[in-house]
């Protein structure tokens, strides 16, 4: 790609995310589709998810698209979360590359497990004597799915960018609402030592109507920066051969709370055994996250915790991970 041909894409590329930043400064009070806020990946989650310069292949579907290009040529993600109050989300991706170009598909799913109906016309003692606290014998179950397609474009050996659109429905039961919705991203390399610079807009589209009432998506701005502090030949202050230290830190604007920050590490042994930490800042209940993982020949097994506070009990993740 020539100069001109690469400056006017950067340009573009700045103006949408320009645009879509400001959109998300328009800020309400509720959002619709709440369950895209709980990310399935063990590895960005128990970095605080301070994870936009960092994803690659697969799991760029749920972060930056545009890191669909920083992988081998294929690339999948499994990732199971045992969420608040017995919930389970359940998520996989899978990225292919092929030469300058990548694509992708995610799909993600929400169990919240069996409902039993309660009627105030039911409370009371029946002929037995037992109480019954309104169940009315009936059982409802609620869900919700997204599922999407990715594609990534390397536009110099230093930068790349990626679009994905997302297909999402919640069924409440008594209302369901559905909606194809964007995300956005940009993944620089800015060529000294390790550090990586990413901009991403998540979840960009139309409102969903419940009721004959309008709500908008939970739109997301992230803006990120990585490096290895310790590492080989790229690291910024130490390097060693065995032992490699990653920092990351994120900004989020979210469409329904102030500003948010996200900061994470990672330690790896021998590219074979990872520990994680993070920190997640201005949240009302998430704060700290730790975990751990293991790699081999392309293989990957990762866990992270997340604490939720007093009041709530923390979250665990589980992903599987494969690329060559």
């Amino acid at each position: 790609m020539n100069h001109k041909r690469f400056k006017r894409s950067l340009i573009t590329i700045a103006g949408i995310l320009t645009f879509v930043q400001l959109q998300a400064f328009e800020k309400v009070g509720v959002t619709s589709f709440q369950f895209l806020k709980v990310m399935p990946d063990a590895r960005s989650t128990s970095m605080g998810e301070a994870y936009s310069s960092l994803s690659s292949g697969a799991d760029g579907m749920y972060w930056n698209p545009a890191a669909m290009m920083e992988t081998n040529i294929v690339s999948l993600n499994l990732s199971r979360v045992d969420y608040l109050f017995d919930t389970g989300h359940y998520g996989a991706s899978v990225s292919y590359r092929y030469h300058g170009f990548a694509f992708g598909l995610m799909f993600m799913s929400v169990d919240y497990g069996d409902i039993e109906v309660t009627d105030v016309a039911h409370l009371g003692y029946s002929a037995d004597g037992s109480y019954n606290p309104g169940l009315t014998g009936e059982v409802i179950r609620p869900g919700a799915m997204a599922t999407g397609l990715g594609f990534a474009q390397r536009l110099t050996d230093k930068f790349c960018y990626g679009l994905s659109a997302k297909y999402v429905r919640e069924d409440m039961v008594v209302s369901e609402a559905s909606v194809l919705m964007w995300d956005m991203g940009i993944l620089y390399d800015t060529g000294f030592r390790s550090i990586r610079l990413a901009a991403t807009m998540r979840n960009f589209g139309p409102q969903v109507e419940y009721y004959d009432y309008s709500y908008p998506l939970p739109q997301t701005m992230n803006i990120g920066i990585s490096a290895n502090i310790i590492g080989e030949s790229s690291a910024l202050f130490r390097q060693t051969r065995y032992h490699r230290l990653l920092m990351a830190f994120d900004l989020l604007q979210p469409r329904d709370y102030e500003q948010q920050y996200q900061i994470g590490v990672e330690y790896v042994f021998r590219e074979f055994v990872a520990l994680r930490s993070g920190y997640k800042l201005n949240y009302d209940a998430e704060g700290l996250t730790f975990g751990a993982g293991l790699r081999l020949k392309g293989f990957s097994i990762d866990y992270s915790y997340n604490n939720y506070g007093e009041y709530l009990t923390g979250v665990h993740r589980f992903s599987f991970s494969f690329s060559r």
